[in-house]
């Protein structure tokens, strides 16, 4: 390991799995945390006697876990779990335009912290592709369960834990670019990364060029741009959300840093959204995947564009985004009929929009509307 560059960002290997794993067991925050994520109402005492039994119950389903594989298969059961409790539907798209034998870098919009690479690798699993190593933000790494010297529940998960760095040439993003370039083209292993660093909290999904130019940092220097970026076998993927589960939270966001100028997150804020995404209703769900990325880009900047527009021509439009585009223009967008799915979510948003403060409600309306439109300006260019 010590000989391994890559050693504190890259997923954990089969043989170091199960004393990562032991070591979670013995964890207490960790504990803590599942107990409130599963039992959410269950406070003070009550939680207290719990921990000891979700404790045994986790070891029990651990039992024996000693691979990378192993241990997705005891994800994968809590994903099935989740997605029927939590989702109306989850349907997927492209396959068939994926070759199973060439490794891809997924780029992906960006709604959900969690959720967003879960869904990715849940739609990989299930149709019997290879899951996905995921690169995240250490923002994500607060709490010494997914953090400290391990970052074991990240990791054993098969997640590259990059360090965020200001500069696109920092010690950081060289490290993660490096570690993107070699796993695609070394270990033939796909990644999922993000379009942009946060989420799209208003729904206008754009791919930052500062991504495509941080994936270049690695290439060598005798190789074109354009054929680095042709070997990375770039995907764009879409993924849309009918309800956003946190839909209020992003829209408080929104209006503090409209109103205030500035938003500053409490501490573990990114882990407690985690929990919240993961047990709220979220509608239908769909993933799409695009095309690979195989002409000669002169850059980075047409290398996003060219994600941008695949990622909105592929986004599954919702009842939610039409009745909220009607609610903020007065009429139906061309091409929708008010049929009895618009008109319950239009009932549904408007719920949502009176349990916030008056303020917070044309942020949460415009995350809905928001789809529509960014296709619609794209379009227009």
């Amino acid at each position: 390991m010590s000989q391994d560059r890559f050693a504190q960002i890259r997923p954990y290997n089969d043989d170091e799995v199960r004393g990562v794993l032991d070591r979670l067991l013995r964890n207490a925050e960790f504990t803590a945390a599942l107990t409130r994520l599963r039992f959410p109402r269950a406070g003070g005492a009550l939680g207290a006697l719990l921990r000891p039994i979700v404790r045994l119950y986790l070891g029990r389903q651990l039992a024996g876990v000693a691979s990378v594989a192993g241990f997705q298969k005891v994800v994968e059961k809590y994903m099935t779990a989740m997605i029927e409790a939590s989702t109306t539907e989850f349907t997927v798209s492209g396959l068939e335009r994926l070759d199973p034998a060439r490794a891809c870098l997924f780029i992906g919009n960006h709604r959900d912290i969690a959720l967003d690479p879960a869904f990715v690798n849940y739609a990989l699993y299930a149709n019997g592709r290879d899951t996905v190593r995921i690169a995240i933000g250490d923002n994500l790494l607060t709490k010494d369960y997914v953090s400290g010297p391990d970052a074991a529940e990240q990791r054993a998960s098969s997640c590259a834990a990059g360090r965020r760095g200001r500069d696109r040439c920092s010690r950081p993003c060289r490290e993660l670019s490096g570690y993107i370039r070699r796993s695609l083209l070394e270990e033939r292993s796909s990644i999922w990364i993000a379009q942009r660093e946060g989420r799209a909290k208003d729904g206008w999904d754009r791919t930052e060029p500062a991504i495509i130019k941080m994936l270049c940092i690695s290439k060598a220097r005798e190789t074109p741009i354009a054929a680095h970026l042709r070997a990375l076998n770039i995907v764009p993927v879409s993924i849309s959300y009918e309800w956003d589960p946190c839909d209020g939270a992003k829209a408080r966001e929104l209006y503090l840093r409209q109103s205030e100028g500035d938003y500053e997150k409490e501490q573990h804020e990114d882990v407690a959204s985690i929990a919240h995404s993961i047990t709220s209703p979220k509608g239908a769900v769909h993933v799409s995947f695009g095309e690979p990325l195989d002409a000669d880009f002169a850059g980075p900047d047409e290398v996003a564009a060219e994600i941008d527009r695949q990622v909105l021509a592929l986004y599954r439009v919702h009842p939610s985004n039409v009745a909220a585009l009607r609610m903020l223009q007065g009429r139906l967008p061309e091409g929708f009929a008010d049929d009895a799915a618009v008109v319950a979510a239009d009932a549904e948003l408007r719920a949502r929009l009176e349990a916030l403060p008056a303020p917070h409600r044309p942020y949460l309306l415009a995350m809905y509307a928001n789809p529509l439109l960014n296709r619609a300006a794209l379009d227009a260019l």
